[in-house]
């Protein structure tokens, strides 16, 4: 058997504000609510199980996700028009841009628990075979 990363948790201050916000963002679904948790399945079958946990208790992660072009345009229409602050990189030196590394497109920006969210377009070494 292969080994694929099934879930994971994702901890936020408000689990249906972080899901929401990241479903209506990346046009996702939630897929499943059971006790603590509010799953977002990803197309690749992993899913993001968000869990309201106490502010204070929140270390900040990074997750980047790999998106099609068109997904990456729509994400980005909708931070532009939310006023969502967004950066080409994540020491956020270049407000308000994308990047263009490897030849595809990438922008960073914080959820609402503070986390380090990232869309490209282009894994990082170049193009997918």
């Amino acid at each position: 058997m292969s080994v694929e990363l099934n879930h994971t948790i994702i901890h936020a201050r408000n689990n249906r504000e972080s899901a929401e916000f990241f479903v209506d963002l990346l046009d996702l679904e939630i897929t499943a609510e059971w006790g603590p948790f509010i799953a977002v399945a990803l197309s690749n079958g992993v899913t993001l199980d968000f869990a309201t946990i106490p502010a204070e208790s929140i270390t900040p992660q990074h997750y980047a996700f790999l998106v099609s072009q068109e997904e990456f345009d729509a994400a980005y229409a909708r931070i532009t028009q939310r006023g969502i602050e967004h950066y080409a990189d994540p020491q956020r030196q270049h407000p308000g841009e994308i990047n263009h590394h490897d030849g595809g497109c990438g922008v960073y920006f914080m959820d609402p628990a503070g986390h380090a969210m990232e869309l490209i377009t282009v894994p990082y070494g170049g193009r997918l075979s």
